[in-house]
């Protein structure tokens, strides 16, 4: 008898709960990723519909919460009331999703378009080889997601997984999936077109199940959460739905992928005399730092440095063999130049991140901030090295955009 390799990505189609009809306009009850939402953004979202998801993935806190009454269980109350009262229904059919997003690259302004799809795949542990992490993750938003998830029993936003599909075989099958009018579509606060299309059809699903089983994962966003559910289905092992988790699959190859830099901008320090020995040649303005940037030299380590009143240097050096650029920030530049400790990092003492040239240099600028550290996104080849290496970066070193929204499918772990 012959014998055939396990399978890698088990992928399953699914029959989540939608938002219905009933529920209203799709753009005032989806939202960014809880770990994005801003108390302002928070209050936007509650003010925008009684049924918004952020009263689920993060809830209002009051001073006379209890054991009885408190942010997680009103959370299991509001989406068992949701679905009771028909406000979320659940697919009749079993069915992969088609998740298209249009946007402008916020440093490039070049409009791109992101293809992925949205289906269960099997929860593996890190040992198994199969889903690979690139980033550590923090006890804190653990536990929080951890109570949210045993109150509700659901996922309410997949994880973001990459997938290496060079010749683009599945990105074909879901532009034919694309074709037709799409169940949901909403622009959100970023400016980002999202657009989903059920994928039912058993040969296009079969096709793409088959086309996935040779694949490793790499989890690009949600290293929290899958780790959440990891553990809850280690604490629920005879609970069948509790092994699979959402997830949303992108192929690392696709022309839409968009890796942002994070920029670290520094306070309440004397940067300068500290820096003055690395800063390099000084630059004319941003704009030529831009150019810079926009010409790769994977050989080199570039850090734009930009001070108090607008000066702008570019700290170059020769690559070492796998050396990542938010290494050498955080471990030379940061470390031994400006004595910031890993744990005052972990704590962003005197460290602010922020997305975008422009921002991170209005700051220093502006005399909002002593120095700033200018990145140049971190190459998906990069990522991938070091994850299918066994390895993690540093926190922040990535920022796939735009973020997929929560509330698109959901999840419930019934059985």
């Amino acid at each position: 008898m012959r014998c055939y390799p396990d399978p890698l990505a088990r992928i399953f189609p699914f029959q989540p709960y939608r938002y219905s009809a009933k529920a209203g306009p799709a753009g005032n009850l989806v939202t960014q990723p809880y770990d994005k939402i801003s108390p302002v953004m928070q209050a936007r979202y509650l003010s925008l519909s009684p049924y918004n998801l952020v009263r689920v993935i993060l809830g209002e806190k009051f001073p006379t919460d209890s054991d009885r009454d408190n942010v997680y269980t009103r959370a299991a109350a509001w989406l068992n009331s949701w679905i009771q009262n028909g406000i979320l229904e659940r697919e009749n059919t079993p069915s992969l999703y088609a998740y298209y997003q249009r946007f402008t690259a916020p440093d490039t302004g070049e409009t791109r378009e992101r293809k992925g799809f949205i289906g269960l795949g099997v929860i593996e542990d890190y040992s198994a080889g199969v889903v690979h992490r690139h980033e550590q993750t923090l006890t804190g938003p653990k536990k929080d997601r951890t109570e949210l998830l045993r109150h509700t029993r659901a996922h309410f936003g997949q994880i973001f997984m990459l997938y290496p599909d060079p010749e683009l075989a599945i990105d074909k099958l879901l532009d034919t999936a694309a074709a037709g009018t799409p169940i949901l579509q909403v622009t959100d606060e970023d400016g980002a077109f999202h657009r989903v299309w059920k994928i039912s059809g058993a040969p296009t699903v079969e096709r793409i199940q088959s086309l996935m089983a040779d694949k490793k994962l790499l989890i690009a966003d949600g290293h929290h959460r899958y780790e959440t559910a990891l553990a809850f289905r280690n604490e629920n092992p005879g609970v069948a739905d509790a092994g699979k988790v959402m997830m949303t699959f992108v192929n690392m190859h696709s022309p839409g992928l968009e890796i942002l830099a994070t920029h670290r901008v520094l306070k309440g320090l004397d940067a300068e005399a500290s820096l003055a020995k690395v800063m390099g040649r000084q630059l004319s303005s941003l704009e030529e730092l831009r150019q810079v940037f926009q010409n790769p030299a994977p050989d080199k380590i570039r850090i734009g440095i930009a001070l108090r009143g607008g000066g702008i240097h570019l700290y170059k050096r020769d690559r070492g063999v796998g050396e990542l650029d938010v290494k050498v920030l955080h471990e030379y530049l940061l470390g031994e130049m400006l004595g910031i400790s890993e744990e005052a990092v972990r704590e962003q003492k005197h460290i602010e991140y922020l997305r975008g040239l422009d921002a991170a240099y209005a700051k220093v600028r502006d005399g909002e901030a002593d120095a700033a550290f200018l990145l140049e996104p971190t190459p998906i080849e990069q990522v991938s090295e070091v994850a299918f290496g066994g390895g993690v970066m540093p926190q922040k070193s990535t920022d796939f955009y735009p973020k997929l929204l929560s509330g698109v499918t959901i999840y419930k772990i019934e059985k």
